[in-house]
């Protein structure tokens, strides 16, 4: 793998870099402030569609997407699109901006992938335009949903309809006011081979029979306006055009779909990772204890240098699970794709812990990013499969490789 970036994307990123110092740092803490008021809960900050129409008028829109789709996507590579990805996770809201957000970003690509003409104009097109939000109805509180296969929802045949019965939580964007549209993971033969049982299906928020029960804090934290909801589906009617694929299609998509996730999410943490670096080694400059600055400290250069080298190893790393996933495929790549997303998250963690504590009290507070950026690691430790079942699987592998 070559690390070095091409042209293309190093002017990219001098973009990305440029419009956040004009348009987004100046507004973090006016974000911030709106977004952690409960009045607001679930309110858009006024000033997002104005950025959003400055970002696309930048040609800094869609920048996620691998491959072309008409005019609205730039048809970056994953590798390409990885540095910018950890710009934005600079600001755990900004990917918006972009139109980069989750889940939008994975349905978009499902939609594009597998999608058929009519649900591609109906729904891919309103979303890569953002005009309207979405959200992935996938894990379920009564089953361990790492494993796909055991999702309980129903997705039965009633004529020229599904009927869909089940309960999803952590159903990311789905407190969302503009959020329109679903996808939904259930099960159409509990017969079929195992990794044939599920299906992918497209239902609008607004089907009767959907109802968001509750939305859930991580944390204490709402992350709105997505949000993350539970949502009961109870007899969901959708034409039986929603189905994306066919039948029995589910668990194929839904591997579609995570691979580019997991490293959007994985440079996103970079992103977090390193700003909380820059805030430690700027608070070690400033802060004076027992008579020295912090800096002086042997123990304080220390946690600054540890870090350092954490986050450049995760960061080559998921470059190079990206650079296999161009090239050769989600498959070829999975081994890769689970060391990342064991490490990233663990290593943001160990980062942010970090910067917090040499921050005091300032560090567990409203006045940096580090508590959010924090929470929203630790989540990511879950979201899109635990440690535990990535360990698994790649031990598995690591096995297999070096035993026969």
């Amino acid at each position: 793998m070559n690390f070095d970036y091409s042209e293309k994307i190093i002017e990219l990123q001098q973009k990305l870099i440029a419009f956040f110092e004009e348009h987004v740092l100046p507004v973090e803490i006016e974000v911030n402030t709106f977004l952690y008021n409960p009045d607001n809960r679930w309110k858009p900050w006024p000033g997002m569609e104005d950025l959003k129409a400055k970002a696309k008028a930048a040609g800094l829109w869609n920048l996620f997407l691998p491959k072309s789709y008409g005019d609205l996507s730039p048809g970056l590579t994953n590798l390409e699109y990885a540095p910018l990805a950890e710009i934005m996770g600079r600001i755990l809201w900004s990917s918006e901006i972009f139109n980069c957000s989750a889940p939008d970003t994975g349905n978009m690509e499902v939609l594009a992938k597998y999608g058929s003409p009519e649900q591609q104009k109906q729904w891919l097109e309103p979303l890569m335009n953002g005009e309207i939000r979405s959200a992935f109805l996938m894990t379920e509180p009564q089953v361990a949903s790492s494993d796909a296969t055991n999702i309980e929802t129903s997705i039965v045949k009633d004529g020229d309809k599904y009927v869909i019965n089940g309960t999803k939580w952590w159903s990311s964007g789905g407190m969302n006011p503009d959020c329109k549209i679903a996808i939904v993971m259930g099960k159409t033969d509990p017969d079929a081979p195992r990794h044939q049982q599920q299906s992918m299906i497209l239902v609008p928020m607004d089907t009767p029979g959907l109802k968001i029960i509750r939305p859930l804090s991580v944390f204490g934290f709402y992350d709105s306006p997505e949000g993350h909801a539970e949502i009961v589906l109870d007899n969901v009617r959708v034409p039986k055009e929603n189905l994306i694929l066919g039948e029995g299609r589910g668990f194929e998509i839904a591997q579609g779909r995570l691979g580019p996730g997991r490293i959007h999410h994985c440079m996103r943490l970079i992103g977090m990772a390193q700003r909380s670096l820059e805030l430690m080694a700027k608070r070690a400059a400033e802060r004076i204890a027992f008579g020295k600055t912090f800096k002086d400290y042997s123990s304080i250069r220390q946690e600054i240098a540890q870090s350092q080298c954490e986050i450049e190893q995760a960061r080559l790393l998921t470059l190079s699970a990206a650079d296999k996933m161009d090239k050769l495929g989600n498959k070829a790549s999975k081994d890769l794709i689970a060391m990342i997303k064991i490490i990233a998250p663990n290593m943001a963690l160990k980062v942010i812990d970090r910067a917090m504590q040499i921050h005091g009290g300032k560090g567990v507070g409203p006045d940096t990013p580090l508590a959010h950026f924090f929470v929203a690691a630790r989540m990511l430790r879950l979201a899109d499969g635990p440690d535990e079942v990535h360990m698994y699987q790649l031990g598995k592998s690591v096995i297999k490789k070096y035993s026969e």
